[in-house]
């Protein structure tokens, strides 16, 4: 074949590869739209994706699983979905065709696959959605409601229906809400609308009204006024940290539960994927997400732990500066903090290497900690330097968490990164809360002590676990597939 011959054939293929990319896109659409079900791949969203987003993603499918999974297979599979009657559901389709792969020759064809495969489906409950305040509506808040609104399809499991600030509600107010809503620094334009409806104090976003609530306490505030029964209430501000305080938000007309963005004391800090299951719902009214970067580090030092035994360890997280600094050098109560954010490494603390007891108790006394901030707004780094129980190597730990990514509890938490070009603001937009970097890992000679970098937006990876997290809490979570 000449060399214009070989061009053309390219042309070809990539011509086909793309037509079948748009009917992927029209399946995972209507697929969401129109049954609430939820397409990912190896965890990483397809709603609102275009066509080279959706090939650049199959292109990290094939290198994690190293199995050729193509876009047409992605087609096949979707189109079997499709054709099944199925309950609102989140289902890895990169799972679901490696694993048809794997298993071909078992079925007769694709459709017969994924009908054995979500036969557990059939027996799930039907769920009632949930009404959600946003207490807050600073960098996480409105991540949150990004996502929310993205995500709200028919409206089965969460709705977003107010959002509690201070002070006046005018006409500029609610356009400086509206206006930090749309347009985001680090993460770029909203993808969706958003339109400040001054005569009713509210921000239309995506066609569907946010009610804005002014308030100086929780007690103030009854719900119910706007519709809102039942809420679970998730607060953002940092005012409220104790369980005393916090409980202030059940005084509210109409709020059912209160989910804290933070780490929180005398109420169950949860990393979603680790420990939520041994807080019920029906019976615990508050909890706290705890903080993003212990949700970073303890998906991966449950792996580590469950699979070689930690004996003890140092975490170092090298942090995005934040709003508690100042942005020129001025006073600040902590020490340090008052110098320049953009233009400074900070050391400081952190209290995630014993707020991980909190999720993994077995890891009590046993991890020091500390931080430092550096000059970048978003995307952050956690070094784990580690003496294990049981030797092993670099390709023991890299098996090990390619394995807690692939199935299992954790697909959600960890993302295992096969680059050897990354950087922080690569990670920027990841939903997964640990990124975990499979080459820089370090393992000793002797197999006993093994350095592990684990990436993490600490906005939006973490807003992810804080929705998880508040799904597992209003009882709206679907029927999955990972």
């Amino acid at each position: 074949m000449s060399f214009n011959e070989t061009y053309e054939s390219e042309l070809a293929f990539q011509a086909d590869r793309r037509r079948a990319t748009v009917e992927f896109i029209k399946i995972v659409s209507d697929l969401w739209y129109d049954k609430s079900i939820e397409l990912v791949l190896f965890r990483n969203q397809l709603i609102d994706r275009n066509v080279s987003e959706i090939l650049n993603l199959h292109e990290y499918a094939c290198e994690f699983v190293q199995k050729p999974i193509s876009i047409f297979d992605s087609v096949e599979i979707a189109q079997a979905i499709k054709t099944l009657d199925l309950p609102p559901a989140k289902l890895d389709i990169g799972k679901l065709t490696y694993e048809y792969h794997l298993e071909e020759k078992k079925f007769s064809n694709a459709l017969a696959f994924v009908a054995d495969k979500l036969n557990g489906a059939k027996t799930e409950k039907a769920i009632q959605p949930k009404d959600v305040v946003l207490y807050g509506f600073g960098r996480i808040g409105r991540l949150v409601a990004r996502e929310l609104m993205t995500k709200t399809g028919k409206g089965s499991q969460l709705r977003l229906r107010a959002i509690v600030t201070r002070g006046d509600i005018n006409e500029t107010v609610l356009e400086k809400r509206a206006s930090l809503l749309r347009n985001d620094s680090v993460h770029g334009d909203f993808s969706g609308t958003v339109v400040a409806d001054i005569k009713n104090e509210a921000l239309i976003i995506n066609g569907t009204t946010v009610n804005i609530i002014s308030a100086n306490a929780p007690e103030e505030i009854d719900y119910t006024a706007y519709g809102i029964n039942n809420a679970l209430v998730i607060d953002n501000t940092g005012a409220f940290r104790d369980k005393e305080a916090l409980s202030r938000h059940l005084t509210s007309k109409g709020a059912d539960k209160v989910l804290l963005t933070a780490p929180g004391k005398g109420v169950p800090n949860i990393v979603h994927g680790v420990n939520q299951k041994d807080h019920n719902p029906d019976s615990v009214d508050i909890f706290s997400a705890a903080s993003c970067t212990t949700n970073a580090i303890t998906p991966v030092l449950k792996a580590i732990e469950d699979s070689f035994g930690v004996k003890s360890g140092h975490l170092e997280t090298i942090h995005a500066y934040t709003n508690d600094q100042n942005l020129v050098d001025n006073f600040h109560k902590k020490y340090r903090r008052g110098r320049a954010a953009a233009l400074n490494m900070v050391i400081t603390e952190t209290g995630a290497g014993s707020a991980v007891a909190k999720a993994l108790p077995e890891l009590e006394g046993k991890l020091t900690s500390n931080a430092i901030r550096v000059p970048v707004p978003n995307g952050s780094l956690a070094i784990l330097n580690l003496e294990l129980e049981k030797e092993t190597s670099l390709d023991g730990i890299n098996t090990i968490l390619k394995k807690y990514a692939l199935e299992g509890d954790l697909v959600e938490q960890i993302k295992y990164e096969l680059s050897d070009e990354l950087v922080s603001s690569d990670i920027v937009g990841s939903s997964a809360p640990a990124i975990y970097d499979s080459k820089a890992t370090i393992v000793r000679e002797d197999g006993k002590n093994a350095i592990l970098y684990i990436w993490y937006d600490n906005e939006y990876g973490y807003s992810h676990q804080v929705i998880r997290l508040a799904k597992y809490i209003a009882k709206v979570r679907r029927y999955t597939y990972y």
